[in-house]
């Protein structure tokens, strides 16, 4: 089953430009020049039950668009939208109690009241029974390790605090489908740790649908199978994260560091008979090259390197989820 169905998507912005001088004043006032933006340019996607699914792109990439018409927020300009079997927009009461939805930049409870009163305010706006907020609740205040934050106002937690009570928030309902926007910006590593387990928690106990966007991409690591690339309004890429590697990125990473400075067109000619990129890494002196080849083309070119130049450290790395992308980014721009 479906939870979420796009076709045609598109949403348009006219983006206004003032004429020069007091004649171009005057002018505006009777006429206003425009352009047309596409901001999300004709999607189709569909988000089955119980999936986890990364939606991501570059800022301006049409993510937020997307999502604000997914939850009925901007009414898009074509195509159809089907989530949890209804029209976003047009019924918009009955929908929003079938979602969560977790922005990290903005928040749904009440700065200056205790934690727990916001969630009795919500308890309210969703018209629950006792029962199924007293169970339901007690398990994720539990999971969410929250119940010292509850008598605080939410203006004196840390940031870390404030995300799992804005999570916790919104599953009060216990709804089917979940939104996530940057869940996790600006969190040490251990809170990111519990918020990502529960995540899967809940996903794996209630078949909770999970859009998440982010730039984060050792949470997509972390929770999702599937990725959507966006690009300038377009889906340029809808599968398995696995996949994205097989098909963007041939070959395998070696990083050297080495222990005098090396120039790369030394580099270059020395590995002129192997199939080789290199580019700058990391640390002073550290070199990353990227072979198109086997194991043993691979083991090849590190002996031959090893043989000319002192080395200090050499690792042979999986090709990470950034720099994937990146090379998916590069291309398009090649091609664009």
């Amino acid at each position: 089953m479906n939870v979420i169905e796009v076709h045609g998507l598109k949403k348009q912005f006219k983006s206004y430009s003032s004429r020069k001088g007091l004649g171009g004043a005057f002018r505006d006032l009777l006429t206003r020049n425009y352009t047309i933006l596409n901001a999300v340019d004709d999607i189709t996607l569909n988000v089955k039950q119980g999936e986890m699914v990364a939606y991501i792109g570059e800022n301006g990439a049409g993510k937020s668009t997307t999502i604000k018409m997914l939850t009925g927020i901007l009414t898009p300009t074509a195509g159809e939208v089907r989530v949890n079997g209804m029209d976003p927009h047009k019924q918009r009461e009955a929908f929003v109690r079938t979602i969560g939805v977790v922005f990290g930049q903005r928040s749904q409870l009440w700065w200056d009241i205790a934690v727990q009163e916001s969630f009795r305010l919500l308890k309210k706006v969703y018209r629950l029974s006792d029962e199924h907020y007293d169970t339901h609740m007690k398990e994720v205040i539990d999971t969410l390790e929250i119940e010292p934050l509850l008598d605080k106002p939410v203006r004196k937690l840390s940031l870390g605090q404030r995300m799992r009570c804005e999570l916790a928030a919104a599953l009060i309902h216990n709804p089917p489908l979940l939104f996530l926007d940057e869940p996790t910006i600006g969190l040490d590593v251990l809170v990111k740790m519990k918020i990502r387990e529960f995540l899967k928690e809940i996903n794996r106990k209630y078949k909770t649908t999970i859009l998440l966007t982010t730039h984060d991409l050792s949470d997509i690591e972390a929770l999702c199978e599937r990725v959507v690339l966006l690009d300038e309004g377009k889906i340029i890429y809808d599968g398995a994260l696995d996949k994205l590697q097989q098909n963007w990125v041939e070959g395998k990473q070696v990083h050297f560091e080495f222990q005098k400075p090396v120039e790369k067109n030394a580099l270059i000619e020395l590995t002129a008979d192997f199939p080789v990129k290199w580019r700058a890494g990391d640390k002073m002196r550290g070199w990353q090259a990227t072979v198109d080849g086997d194991d043993d083309t691979v083991s090849k070119l590190m002996a031959k390197v090893m043989s000319h130049y002192s080395i200090s450290d050499v690792k042979l790395n999986q090709v990470s989820t950034e720099e994937i992308i990146r090379n998916i980014y590069e291309e398009g721009m090649r091609h664009g």
